[in-house]
């Protein structure tokens, strides 16, 4: 009893330095207490978050994979080191590994959806996208009334360049959270974005707008598509009409807009959008960006004298 006490003294004494951030002192005193009672799992884990903010990831992950183990043996998975590992392996991008332990993780547990999806996110990150195809698949079969299952698989097709397959993936997910279709129009849209292909993504985001005409996000994306086009007139239409629904986020709205104008040299376009964002909204990042739209111009003196009087100000 009088050990036991101690080792929760010591414990406690581990938790109130990592609170203080004195994380080489709490090392010192959490591996006394792992040497003398190895099975004692908090402590592992205290020490493995110590070592992670002292700035030792290498010592921290070997920490976490000791306790992985043995929560890999278990019927009930707990999962504490497992998700601290997934979170350090993609904050690192060290994909290879963040697959490896999710594997390992499904090998263990080959019915657990948690780890199914996070095994797929992690065959996505690593560009293994008909892998992750696969994953959905067998999650759809477990749960074919998830919309969300169904927009993980929606991403991988489209990964995998099946973009047909992947757009249905998404429709069936509207079909089944049928009260805001939209929302799944929306994800694909982004998606045709990202790839460069706006006249897909106008067809989408269109259907948004049909379904919930009153939201500006939708016309803020329309409007970026129809820049990608190079239909200036109707992207300028489309985000006026986000204003219209929200006039408190103009500024930003009208920021967003000269940025999308920057990307496809329409200089001159994007700083009258900056200057309608700073009627709305004197944020000083707003005047740099109309700056930065002058420098595109070439008009470099002009640019100079705002970035000074930004200077000034601060």
């Amino acid at each position: 009893m009088i050990e036991e006490n101690k080792t929760i003294k010591k414990i406690d004494s581990v938790e109130n330095l990592l609170r203080q951030g004195k994380y080489r002192e709490a090392i010192v005193i959490g591996e006394e207490i792992h040497k003398a009672d190895p099975k004692e799992e908090s402590v592992l884990l205290m020490l493995s978050w110590a070592y992670y903010d002292s700035g030792d990831t290498k010592q921290a992950v070997k920490h976490l994979n000791i306790l992985l183990e043995r929560e890999l043996q278990r019927k009930v998975f707990t999962g504490f080191a497992f998700d601290e590992l997934v979170r350090i392996y993609r904050q690192e991008k060290n994909f290879h590994k963040l697959v490896e332990i999710c594997e390992r993780a499904v090998t263990a547990q080959p019915e657990d959806v948690g780890l199914l999806t996070e095994l797929g996110k992690a065959y996505l990150q690593s560009g293994q996208a008909k892998k992750a195809c696969n994953i959905y698949e067998k999650l759809i079969v477990i749960e074919d009334d998830n919309p969300a299952f169904y927009c993980h698989w929606g991403e991988a097709l489209f990964a995998a360049g099946l973009i047909q397959e992947s757009e249905k993936a998404y429709l069936q997910a509207s079909k089944i959270d049928s009260d805001q279709p939209d929302h799944y129009y929306f994800k694909i849209a982004v998606l045709f974005q990202q790839a460069g292909n706006h006249g897909e993504a106008k067809r989408l985001l269109n259907k948004c707008i049909t379904v919930s005409p009153a939201n500006p996000l939708y016309y803020c994306s329309l409007g970026d598509s129809l820049v990608g086009l190079g239909q200036i007139p109707k992207a300028l239409k489309a985000y006026k009409m986000a204003v219209q629904y929200d006039n408190p986020g103009a500024g930003a709205y009208y920021n967003r807009l000269g940025h999308s104008l920057m990307k496809t040299n329409h200089f001159s376009e994007a700083v009258e959008a900056f200057k309608s964002a700073i009627v709305h909204d004197s944020a000083q990042p707003y005047y740099l960006s109309l700056a930065a739209a002058y420098k595109g111009m070439g008009l470099v003196d002009r640019a100079d004298k705002i970035i000074s009087e930004v200077k000034k100000i601060r």
